[in-house]
């Protein structure tokens, strides 16, 4: 196969990418990455010296692919399926790129920043860090309220690049911080996306890694089963 995608299973920006990978059947080979290994956290780090993960490496075209929304246009663009999750229209393709970054930076980062905070040593915690995540979360809960009201997907009726972005994002922040009583369209949109068949694969691979999330305590018993 020519894409080698570099990962690790528990990773949510990881799995952004393998959520649009499965919606166009994408044939990929899957590596995952120890960073905690000195020995694979120095080959990756020649991948791309920034050392995040998932990057894609291309063998036909000899090219590294970082960042998870380039990793997805450049799949979308050179091996395209049946879904297009960058839409053909240039204003419909600018609303999914803008909902992607959206999910990404208001949604996921401030998940990571409160994950990260618990396993930080004693006494080098950020509570004002965590508190300002908490309520960017807020935020963006009540603006994906308003936006998912009379919408199938995050960009209307097509599923695109930026529902790969939310998935992981409002999977792990729903444990961090769960999502307000009353957010009834916030709540029937994760539904949909938990049933679609992509988002099931990538969580039944990932299920076997959710006792290294720090917040395994309080995950909904029904991620854990089969």
């Amino acid at each position: 196969m020519a894409l080698t995608l570099y990962i690790h299973p528990l990773a949510s920006f990881c799995h952004k990418v393998l959520i649009a990978f499965y919606e166009n059947a994408v044939p990929f080979t899957a590596e995952t990455v120890d960073l905690m290994d000195p020995g694979e956290a120095a080959d990756h780090l020649a991948r791309w010296p920034v050392g995040k993960i998932p990057v894609l490496y291309d063998s036909d075209r000899d090219r590294i692919v970082p960042e998870t929304t380039v990793i997805i246009e450049y799949v979308d663009e050179r091996y395209p399926g049946p879904v297009r999750l960058l839409p053909g229209d240039p204003e419909a393709r600018l609303e999914a790129r803008l909902w992607d970054r959206f999910f990404d930076l208001y949604v996921s980062q401030p998940v990571q920043k409160i994950v990260t905070d618990r396993i930080r040593p004693e006494g080098r915690n950020d509570p004002h860090g965590v508190a300002d995540a908490r309520r960017t979360l807020d935020t963006a809960y009540a603006m994906i309220e308003d936006r998912m009201a009379g919408r199938t997907w995050a960009c209307g009726e097509a599923f695109t690049l930026a529902d790969c972005a939310a998935l992981p994002g409002l999977f792990f922040a729903g444990i961090v911080q769960p999502f307000p009583a009353g957010a009834a369209n916030l709540s029937a949109y994760f539904e949909r996306l938990l049933a679609r068949p992509s988002v099931k694969r990538t969580l039944t691979e990932a299920r076997p890694f959710f006792s290294m999330f720090p917040y395994r305590d309080a995950m909904p018993e029904r991620f854990l089963r089969d």
